[in-house]
């Protein structure tokens, strides 16, 4: 007997169920942008499910830092190829990168990024007993990630934590 009956199946991840039917959506409209940037998206989750030693459905969670992923390849190449003159190249990034980016939750201003730092610094604080220094950096990373859950770019969170441990 099958480990995976009809009442214990393990649950497509909702992000992902999407984003397949998406993709159907897209070819029916043939829309070859959005179907190949799905494709390349759902490529790229497939190969996170099956890297490591078991094989395993990813959360919404990880979905999302996977797409997050893909996107800023997408910005990352689209720079490199205009750097380079090679516009076209660089404008099919842009787009690939603006149908992820369509997937992924809101960025936070910089002004709610500096709210939710300064919440963790005086969470940190508390813990330690007094400010942080810049040698407890590491502390304060992961207590401030842990409130952004993929809503800022890890860079940007980085420098204002360095910025605000250095004042």
């Amino acid at each position: 007997m099958s480990l995976f009956t009809a009442g214990n199946l393990p649950a497509m991840a909702e992000l992902k169920a999407r984003l397949k039917s998406d993709m159907t959506a897209a070819l029916k409209a043939k829309d070859k942008v959005v179907l190949d940037t799905l494709r390349m998206a759902l490529t790229a989750v497939g190969a996170e499910e099956v890297s490591g030693k078991q094989a395993r459905e990813l959360s919404d969670d990880e979905v999302l830092k996977v797409l997050a992923r893909e996107a800023k390849k997408r910005k990352e190449a689209a720079e490199a190829f205009a750097a380079a003159g090679r516009d076209e190249l660089a404008a099919k990034e842009r787009a690939e990168g603006e149908v992820l980016s369509s997937y992924l939750p809101k960025q936070l201003s910089d002004e709610e990024l500096t709210e939710v730092v300064r919440r963790a610094l005086a969470e940190v604080a508390e813990e330690v007993g007094g400010k942080p220094s810049p040698k407890q950096m590491g502390l304060v990373m992961k207590a401030a990630n842990a409130k952004v859950a993929g809503r800022a770019d890890g860079g940007r969170v980085a420098a204002l934590v360095k910025t605000l441990l250095n004042q």
